[in-house]
């Protein structure tokens, strides 16, 4: 007679319990298109309160004003989803910014000003690729917790600009402002430059979130770091490139910022790492990490500026309340990602 099977011949329960999990999943989820639905919802509130609400001139002014804070949190997306953080990010931009003024004030203009504003353009960016780099290798050989490491260079930033604008402001050159002015007040198709530099930063956001390993790799991260080591994961390489990417949409949103007031002061970019930080969580990116959208980052950043724009246009609310009302969403929004399952 054939022997009796033992326990560890039989079908191993978790393997019959896959198949239903995975057919249980939810093919549409609410709070997916819950940006886009809010969007939908002020931009029609905003048009019954004001009728040049919804003009094609204030749509642009909107955009535009978009484009800042949105590029900034296309790289704040991919730093959260992997599980850090940065404050840092508005600082940045105001010591970049000076940075780059000084630089191109003290070029010689005897050959051509337009390579000395590209010459900027590209300094700027530069920086912020430098400066996401020490981010990057301060929290990973450092190990040092990132809300730590990003509070204390959100200080340094501010007070080396404070301090090399002798706690003035730094500006442009009237010259290199003329040439300069282009990038943000130059329009294509009559649609502003800064706007069309958002949509090619938004496609190239998403591409390589969605579609690129590396993208795979920051979401395993998030989401547990442990088995993504396991997995053979460079885990602090990973992390280090994603610091790089936010320091450089920092550094090409400080280019399209320059042209705009053509100076830098200690109060340039103040607060936009709560923006930024509020776009990404209001986008439906998990705090924690782990899962995000690109796209709608994007949304959440348009979101919050569609909200100051009505507190503009309309009575309401006093425009001085424009930062509670974006502290009032972060938390909430936190609120119930903490109570979904």
């Amino acid at each position: 007679m054939p022997p009796e099977p033992t326990p560890l011949t039989e079908a191993p329960a978790p393997a019959a319990e896959a198949q239903p999990k995975a057919a249980g999943r939810r093919p549409f989820s609410l709070q997916g298109y819950g940006p886009i639905l809010g969007l939908v919802l002020l931009a029609i509130a905003g048009t019954l309160l004001n009728h040049d609400f919804a003009t094609w001139s204030n749509a642009m002014n909107v955009l535009t004003r978009t484009a800042f804070i949105g590029i900034i949190a296309i790289g704040m997306c991919f730093v959260i989803i992997s599980g850090g953080i940065d404050l840092s990010v508005g600082a940045m931009v105001a010591l970049i910014a000076g940075s780059v003024i000084l630089m191109m004030n003290h070029m010689p203009l005897q050959g051509s000003p337009v390579l000395v504003v590209l010459a900027g353009m590209a300094v700027s960016v530069l920086l912020g690729a430098l400066f996401g780099l020490g981010h990057g290798l301060l929290i990973t050989k450092g190990r040092i917790e990132p809300f730590i490491v990003t509070l204390g260079t959100m200080g340094i930033f501010r007070a080396f600009l404070t301090f090399f604008a002798n706690g003035g402001a730094i500006t442009l050159n009237d010259d290199l402002a003329k040439v300069y002015s282009p990038v943000y007040y130059g329009v294509l198709f009559r649609v502003p430059i800064p706007v069309w530099v958002l949509l090619i930063a938004t496609a190239a956001g998403a591409v390589l979130l969605n579609y690129t390993r590396f993208g795979r790799y920051v979401q395993a991260i998030g989401s547990n770091e442990t088995v993504a080591r396991y997995a053979a994961v460079d885990v602090d390489r990973v992390k280090i490139l994603t610091y790089i990417l936010l320091g450089v949409c920092v550094g090409i949103t400080t280019v399209l910022y320059i042209p705009q007031l053509a100076s830098a002061s200690s109060s340039t970019g103040q607060l936009w790492e709560l923006e930024a930080i509020a776009a990404v969580i209001v986008g439906g990116t998990a705090f924690k990490g782990g899962e995000g959208s690109i796209t709608g980052t994007v949304v959440g950043a348009l979101l919050l500026s569609t909200i100051g724009n009505l507190l503009n246009v309309t009575s309401i609310i006093s425009v001085y309340l424009n930062s509670a009302m974006q502290g009032f969403v972060i938390i909430t929004v936190a609120f119930l990602q903490r109570r979904r399952k």
